[in-house]
């Protein structure tokens, strides 16, 4: 066919290599149509996961996840101040601390006094006895361990606090009804010995009325004070070893009766140093710490064993005593010294620091002995003499009293009786009754009488009589029943107890 002339050709587009490389092929895809220039596509939108849950699931979820960030964002800066302020307690009690031990050992503002009697045997002590400086290293091993056994098992190994034993305090105070910080406290013998040190603060008279003020205040049982006792504790474990902190426990600890430290308390109930202690020993010492005066075996010996028993079977829990060990201390527990089983001096005691000097006796800041002139057997004879009239002679429930006292022809005090019942403090009939003699007085004006020649059968006129007492005008006595009966006897006169014959 003919090819017309005005008519275009067609166009046909070239062939290509048909062996185009991959990357090729994806650049000439990815481009656009004409005038595409090669560019490329943006990258597929990923596409969100669809949403699990409900709307409330959703809310609490997010509600959430926002107060653990609220919280755990303030929860560490909260622990870092406090970190701070506890190294900045710690710092300063550490460098105000003494690092003299001995210093630390004898923490009393007053001393003690100790009576000896005529025979120089000990029978009274007033205020604390401190038996002398000792430590963890000299006293008897059963001593060391039973104090670690019932006060803080695991002593050598904490810093200063039990975050456990604190713990566990709390709960069971909780399990009996009582607050979380009232009754068990949990505390480490660490903990202790800073209660004991009242946190370094000595005693001041201008701070506290007297020395049973400081002591309460020192106890305190407060949540705040047991947070401060925590970097002092802190502090005494940097300053100290263990056996050193346990050494100012067993100097400081109050052990009932006037002890002051486990050597005064030995000394006290056993009659020896608290080196030489047997393991029951030792577990009746240690069972006073939870309640001196409530378990102190001159108040309770029965109680006191009992207790012992309690301390003696945690010893053998943690392996301080084998069974062999821990049977035989069951068997024979301990008892009494002779000495600490006597009364603690009685009336006279009171008179001796009552009547002597301030210095010496109430206001002493040291340990003083001081010899009397009491006479023990006398003293007992009294004592029993006074009960067997009261027991015999008067009706019960009379308010009668009466108070005896025997002096040797020194003058030196012998015995006293001040009442049928001594109270520690107490009235002395003996020597503050401020009250006429009567005619209880007679004996001795008949027994000068005789020193002086007369005669138990010599006369005498009992009769009426007027004398004139200088300062006072005259003075006529009488008889108690009014009656004169004339010449008699001295014997007679005495028998009668007349009274114009005495005078």
């Amino acid at each position: 066919m003919a090819s017309t002339p005005n008519r275009r050709p067609r166009l046909v587009a070239e062939r290509r290599a048909s062996a185009a490389s991959p990357s090729t092929g994806r650049a000439r895809g990815n481009g656009g149509g004409s005038g595409g220039g090669g560019g490329k596509r943006p990258p597929p939108r990923r596409r969100k996961p669809a949403r699990k849950g409900n709307f409330l699931t959703r809310f609490f979820g997010g509600l959430f996840r926002l107060i653990w960030r609220v919280v755990w964002g303030v929860f560490w800066r909260v622990s870092v101040v406090v970190a701070l302020v506890m190294a900045g307690a710690t710092f300063y009690f550490y460098t105000t601390m003494p690092a003299d031990l001995t210093d630390m050992l004898d923490g009393r503002a007053r001393g003690s006094v100790t009576m000896l009697d005529a025979d120089g045997e000990v029978f009274a002590w007033r205020g604390e006895s401190f038996g002398g400086f000792t430590t963890a290293e000299s006293v008897s091993p059963h001593l060391r361990n039973a104090i670690v056994a019932t006060e803080d098992r695991r002593f050598y190994w904490h810093m200063g606090v039990s975050p456990r034993g604190i713990a566990g305090a709390i709960r069971s105070n909780m399990a009996a009804g009582r607050g979380p910080f009232s009754g068990a406290g949990g505390s480490t013998i660490t903990q202790q010995v800073a209660k004991l040190l009242c946190l370094g603060r000595a005693f001041d008279p201008d701070i506290w009325d007297s020395e049973a003020d400081y002591e309460a205040d020192c106890r305190e049982g407060t949540l705040w004070r047991k947070i401060q006792e925590l970097p002092y504790a802190f502090a005494l474990e940097l300053r100290f070893t263990k056996n050193e902190i346990l050494s100012i426990y067993i100097n400081r600890a109050f052990l009932g009766a006037g002890s002051r430290g486990f050597e005064a308390a030995a000394q006290r109930y056993f009659g020896h140093s608290a080196a030489a202690v047997t393991p029951q020993e030792a577990a009746m010492l240690a069972g006073l710490l939870v309640a001196p005066s409530y378990y102190a075996p001159t108040r309770n010996l029965e109680r006191a064993q009992e207790r012992a028993n309690v301390v003696l079977g945690l010893m053998g829990e943690q392996g301080y005593l084998n069974d062999a060990e821990l049977a035989q201390a069951r068997a024979a527990p301990a008892t009494l010294h002779e000495a600490a089983e006597t009364p603690t001096g009685g009336f006279f005691a009171d008179w001796v620091m009552q009547s002597g000097p301030a210095w010496l006796t109430r206001d002493t800041t040291e340990d003083v002995v001081i010899q009397t002139t009491l006479d023990q057997r006398i003293q007992h004879a009294a004592e029993e003499a006074l009960a067997h009239v009261f027991a015999t002679r008067v009706r019960n429930g009379s308010e009668a009293e009466a108070g005896i006292l025997v002096m040797s022809a020194d003058g030196a005090v012998r015995g006293m009786v001040g009442g049928r019942r001594y109270v520690p403090g107490g009235f002395n009939r003996a020597t503050q009754a401020r009250r006429q003699t009567g005619s209880a007085f007679k004996p001795f004006v008949y027994a000068l009488a005789m020193d002086m020649g007369y005669e138990p059968y010599d006369l005498v006129e009992d009769a009426p009589l007027t004398l004139d007492v200088p300062g006072s005008g005259p003075w006529t006595p009488r008889n108690y029943t009014n009656d004169f009966l004339g010449f008699m006897t001295l014997t007679e006169a005495l028998a009668r107890s007349q009274n114009i014959p005495a005078v």
